[in-house]
């Protein structure tokens, strides 16, 4: 007898959400009829009996195609009456990646996670990170004379995201920290003085800081990442270059935040390791200058 009931419930179901359906879409039984290829007479069927059938799955999803709504929409198998491509396109965005300190759409990022974890795979040393002297160096070439008015705002904007009460959470290959402190590949052409800074400075965060503030490092030989950070269970953001491509539905927000986990889960070095494996590379600096 439940089954019954429920047959019944989930047909009216259906023709409430085919007639409001239709009733948004401005088209007519006519037209209707004529965009699914169906009878006519079998549209206003669709539309009025109060019996417990519902239509087959060639007809329901004709009908949403049709009037720009999801076949589980009309099911009653979800809320959300948005097809899967609009569910996708209002879940992912695309914006644009300045090659600059002051960055709005990532700070707009930080402030709305305020309170939660922050999970970051950075594509270099982390900017917040960074000595006044690296980001001199780094972003120089690009910002010419502006570069010490951003340099200077984009301090004070990581000073608040520090205050913010989000834990922050660190993953980075070895070979980059590695690569820092030698002074090749990307950072070719540091001056010893300048790594020595800052690598003392990243000693002294990762000291003073912790446990608010944990890096760990892996081994890329076997794990990989791109560059991505993870706001909370709000939303994943990953670095394409010129671009941040941002996602919002929980299914992969969920997938890359447990990505994340196995970074620091399998790191060979660990947050507490981590100042002890800075002063060694410092050290080593220091024997051969």
């Amino acid at each position: 007898m439940r089954e019954n009931i429920d047959k019944r419930l989930r047909a009216a179901q259906f023709r409430e959400r085919l007639n409001r359906a239709l009733r948004e879409s401005n088209l007519s039984q006519s037209a209707l009829a004529r965009a699914t290829d169906v009878d006519r007479s079998t549209i206003s069927q669709l539309l009025t009996d109060a019996g417990a059938r519902l239509p087959n799955a060639h007809v329901v999803g004709a009908c949403a195609t049709a009037l720009g709504v999801s076949a589980d929409w009309l099911l009653s198998l979800s809320d959300r009456p948005e097809s899967a491509a609009e569910l996708l396109a209002s879940s992912m965005s695309m914006t644009e990646a300045p090659r600059a300190l002051v960055d709005e759409r990532i700070y707009e990022w930080h402030r709305e996670a305020a309170g939660y974890k922050i999970r970051h795979v950075p594509a270099t040393l982390p900017d917040m990170l960074k000595t006044r002297a690296v980001l001199e160096w780094e972003y120089a070439p690009h910002l010419g004379r502006t570069a010490d008015q951003a340099i200077g705002a984009s301090q004070d904007r990581l000073t608040w995201m520090r205050q913010a009460g989000s834990d922050y959470e660190i993953a980075m290959p070895i070979y980059e920290i590695d690569s820092f402190a030698k002074g090749v590949g990307y950072y070719e052409g540091l001056s010893a003085e300048v790594r020595i800074e800052q690598l003392e400075h990243l000693e002294q965060l990762t000291t003073q800081l912790y446990p608010r503030l944990r890096i760990y490092l892996y081994d890329a030989k076997r794990l990989y990442s791109s560059p991505l950070t993870i706001f909370g269970p709000l939303l994943c953001v990953f670095y394409a270059g010129s671009h941040y491509m941002a996602f919002r539905d929980r299914e992969r927000v969920e997938t890359y935040t447990g990505h994340f986990d196995r970074l620091v889960r399998e790191a060979s070095i660990t947050a507490r390791q981590m100042p002890r494996r800075v002063g060694a590379l410092r050290a080593q600096i220091d024997e051969t200058t």
